[in-house]
């Protein structure tokens, strides 16, 4: 019920776009806990081009994995996706992003806890402002939720590409327990809601 209150509530507001009309790619960055899980979802949206995951948000330049994990940076874990807006809208991403992750829950996605999980969006220009701070305010106003969402949204701080092995992790490691038992089910949920929106071969 939620993510089809959240669908439509998209579908009836995205008139509010300012967006530009150019087919230049375009870049959004998003946190929704582990960035393996992000990653594997927003690599099936049509209209985007490169997924890359990595870390924002923090206070340190080019923090380490580890140091991001053990929580001395800052950082959130995120993705930063380079997209086509003649294809998919940010409106479109921002729906994506919701309702693929629990965003009331504060500094963590299920079992993975601490603020380096924390839900947020990190925007690139005012435009990206105005429109993650109207859904977000939309959303609760809608009382979707039970509980308050805790998406933080912050201007983007510089962006650090996390270690190769991180990258398509899902895809080159999808026999492990950790892809089979979290990101898989997520990536089903994200292709049955999202038929019209799934890339070609997958």
């Amino acid at each position: 019920m939620n993510t089809l209150i959240i669908s439509l509530l998209i579908l009836l507001t995205s008139g509010l776009s300012t967006g530009k009309e150019d087919n230049d790619m375009r870049k959004a960055t998003f946190g929704g806990g582990c960035f393996w899980c992000v990653e594997a979802i927003f690599e099936r949206v049509e209209g985007v081009s490169h997924v890359v995951s990595g870390f924002s948000g923090g206070n340190v330049p080019n923090p380490s994995y580890r140091e991001v994990t053990g929580g001395r940076t800052g950082h959130a874990e995120v993705v930063q996706i380079t997209y086509d807006p003649a294809v998919i809208t940010y409106d479109e991403l921002l729906e994506i992003f919701w309702m693929t992750h629990d965003p009331t829950t504060l500094n963590r996605q299920g079992n993975d806890v601490g603020t380096m999980y924390r839900s947020i969006v990190l925007y690139h220009d005012k435009e990206q402002k105005e429109k993650a701070e109207y859904y977000k305010n939309k959303i609760e106003e809608e009382g979707i939720y039970e509980r308050p969402i805790v998406t933080e949204i912050v201007p983007m701080n510089g962006f650090w590409e996390a270690d190769e092995y991180h990258q398509d992790y899902f895809a080159n490691n999808a026999e492990q327990a950790y892809c089979q038992f979290v990101i898989l089910p997520k990536v089903k949920k994200f292709k049955e809601i999202f038929r019209d929106k799934l890339k070609e071969g997958f």
